[in-house]
């Protein structure tokens, strides 16, 4: 007869204390947010309105203070050698710190988790053999479930203890895909570290091939922002601008997850376009041009056009008194204003404040002692608005904007030596016999993506445009320069992190270089990070991937993938698009999420084959679950998307979908590079000649 093992105290068991240390953590967790929840503020506000914005202050730490069960609440160890910032002199000795997603206290206030953010917490992911920063044990920690199942140790300060890769970290790395993007904190990479925690005053570009964790890198980035910088990013606020809604919807939790919930998220359209009906479209030569930098210059000249000297004196009259500005001197203050560069609306609302004064310095001089309130009331005289009104009349942006898309003669005047006449006809809307759309005013127009790109830059010209603190922007080089523009002077007074692969871009408009996106931001500054270390796509298949290269970025380094798991990858000839679905059936066996991304113009027909055979699929942003597992993608929306397994359904198809071969390829670039697991190319047609050995 056997005996039951003998119970291992959980003093002698490590396994144990750690089970222990995480239960105590998550009742702090709840002690600390029922503290939250029970504060009363009933007689701490004077009014509603601070009442409102402290309840709501509230609301957010409670929120932010959830314990989310199936995720790990600490997911590391540090064990120092010596208490941090101590005389190592004095022998002190070392702390021991837990790092997790945020702070976690006792009772007592003594840390039970340290946020990774902290300063104590940067040797996780920095300290090595090479340079322990005074660590002498980094313990990893694994979970099922969100229950500690398993450890990992490296003694860092050991001499006798050679440096070896992580398992628990290469399979939370390759751990299947299900649902939206989720965060890296336990993964981040010493190369990556550094990216996320650069200073708030400068502003980052990171290239960054396929799985290289670009994206990641910047919403953590903002996370840490948020951590160093909290008071000031509370006032100025703080954005995340991605390529499309599907995109957002899929990034939409990292932050929450890494308890910061105040970060807004947008695309640029949703930026430039508000207020505005955007129903038309544009040729590729059209919104090319409107996407040049040089329309800028057309808008200032169409702008400040309005503005004429005076031909006549202001006359204004203040009870038996009359006071006459000559026209030569309101050209000068005209001119003044205009040399100085400041915004439109700003000069016309300096104006009449300048006729005033002008009007004050001859009361004085005629003895009188005029105050502020007289300015002010000489500068609503009736004379002097209408002098101001045909001196620097009011502009709508709109209107101007249609009035340069539709009057040829407008446009010839102000783009004269900017744009020659074939491009001044490539974007105008109404030319006679031409067949284009004519308008009459702003409500009937049809104004495209690029056209509200215009309007915003023409309105930027006449007010200035809100700064925010520090905005994240990804996919960035698919962005044409007037809407860098427009990005740029949304942090025009703060910062801004910029992400992408110059090998994906897929737009006529797409960055050629990042040192020419980041001048058009209005970051020159800027310095420039490249990542090339693959933690999400497979060697075959980034190698497979890699052979574009040459063709559509020959001066990038190919991304070199650091996952022990080669992955799965297969080229497959097909007849039918039964083959297709069968190959979906093939990968749906596997654990995670399954893509099917194929050409735009392929998808009804691979929708009509799935429906038939009886597999359910989603569209690109709606979350998988366990019983819906395939997304069919259109390639034109597969950027920033990943599964863990894929079908790439006709390459030949996705290349020719585009406008030119270089953009096809591009495309297909990307469309090859969205796997983490596995990969099956299907293709009835021949493949493109560019992926031949």
């Amino acid at each position: 007869m056997s005996r039951p093992p003998t119970p291992v105290p959980v003093a002698d068991d490590p396994l144990a204390r750690e089970r222990s240390h995480l239960a105590g953590s998550r009742a702090a967790l709840r002690a600390m947010r029922e503290d939250a929840e029970s504060l009363d503020i009933k007689d701490v506000t004077a009014n509603w309105v601070n009442a409102e914005v402290l309840a709501r202050q509230i609301g957010e730490r409670i929120k932010s203070l959830a314990d989310l069960s199936d995720t790990p609440l600490f997911f590391g160890r540090l064990d120092y050698l010596h208490s941090p910032g101590a005389d190592r002199a004095e022998g002190a000795e070392g702390e021991r710190f837990y790092i997790g997603r945020r702070h976690v206290h006792d009772h007592d206030g003594d840390p039970m988790v340290i946020d990774w953010r902290a300063p104590v917490s940067q040797p996780f992911y920095r300290a090595s053999k090479k340079d322990p920063m005074d660590v002498g044990l980094r313990r990893r920690f694994g979970y099922t479930r969100g229950e500690i199942t398993a450890y990992e140790d490296e003694h860092l300060s050991d001499p006798a203890e050679t440096a070896t890769t992580s398992k628990l970290l290469q399979q939370e790395i390759e751990r299947p895909r299900v649902g939206p993007m989720r965060d890296i904190v336990a993964t981040i990479q010493p190369e990556q570290d550094e990216i996320v925690r650069s200073g708030l005053g400068g502003t980052v570009c990171v290239q960054g091939g396929p799985g290289t964790g670009k994206t990641a890198v910047g919403l953590h980035r903002v996370a840490y922002l948020l951590y160093a910088h909290r008071e000031r990013l509370a006032r100025t606020g703080t954005l995340v601008i991605g390529p499309n809604r599907s995109f957002l919807h899929y990034i939409e939790q990292v932050l929450p997850a890494l308890g910061e919930l105040s970060v807004q998220q947008a695309t640029v359209d949703d930026l430039v376009a508000a207020g505005l009906e955007v129903r038309g479209t544009d040729d590729a030569a059209a919104a090319v041009l409107k996407g040049d930098a040089r329309m800028a210059e057309v808008l200032k000249r169409a702008v400040y056009a309005h503005v004429t000297m005076p031909a006549e004196p202001v006359m204004v009259v203040r009870g038996s008194r009359r006071w006459r500005v000559p026209a030569y001197e309101i050209e000068e203050i005209v001119r003044e204003l205009l040399d100085r560069g400041i915004r439109y609306g700003a000069a016309r609302e300096a104006l009449p404040q300048r006729i005033a004064h002008a009007v004050l310095v001859q009361m004085e001089r005629s003895g009188e002692a005029p105050d502020d309130r007289v300015q002010d009331a000489v500068a609503r005289n009736p004379a002097v608005k209408a002098a101001v009104k045909a001196i620097w009349p009011p502009v709508d942006p709109a209107k101007l904007v249609l009035r340069l898309l539709t009057d040829a003669d407008f446009l010839a005047v102000h783009a004269e030596g900017i744009l020659d006449e074939d491009e001044q006809k490539t974007i105008l809307w109404a030319l006679p016999g031409s067949g284009k759309r004519a308008v009459r005013s702003v409500k009937s127009a049809k104004w495209s993506a690029a056209d509200a790109v215009l309007i915003d830059e023409a309105t930027d010209i006449v007010e200035r445009t809100h700064s925010l603190g520090h905005v994240v922007l990804d996919e960035a080089q698919d962005l044409s320069p007037m809407q860098y523009r427009a990005v740029g002077r949304r942090c025009s007074t703060g910062s801004a992190t910029v992400l992408g692969d110059l090998a994906q871009g897929t737009t006529p408009w797409a960055t050629r270089s990042w040192d020419e996106a980041l001048a058009h931001l209005g970051k020159s500054d800027g310095v420039i990070e490249e990542l090339t270390a693959g933690f999400r796509v497979p060697t075959d298949v980034i190698t497979y991937a890699s052979r574009l290269l040459p063709h559509i970025a020959p001066g990038l380094t190919p991304v070199a993938s650091v996952r022990e798991n080669p992955g799965f990858f297969d080229v497959r000839p097909v007849e039918t698009t039964d083959q297709v679905v069968a190959a979906c059936e093939e990968l749906l066996r596997n654990e995670g999420s399954t893509g099917l991304i194929a050409a735009d113009a392929r998808v009804p027909q691979l929708a009509e084959a799935l429906t038939a055979a009886g597999i359910g699929h989603l569209a690109p942003g709606e979350e998988t679950t366990a019983e819906t597992r395939l997304t069919l993608v259109p390639a034109s929306l597969a950027k920033g998307l990943e599964y863990d397994y894929v079908v790439l359904d006709e390459p030949q198809a996705v290349v020719d979908g585009e406008p030119d071969e270089r953009t096809g390829l591009r495309r297909l670039y990307v469309a090859l590079t969205r796997a983490v697991s596995g990969l099956i190319v299907t293709h009835a047609a021949p493949l493109p000649a560019q992926l031949a050995d």
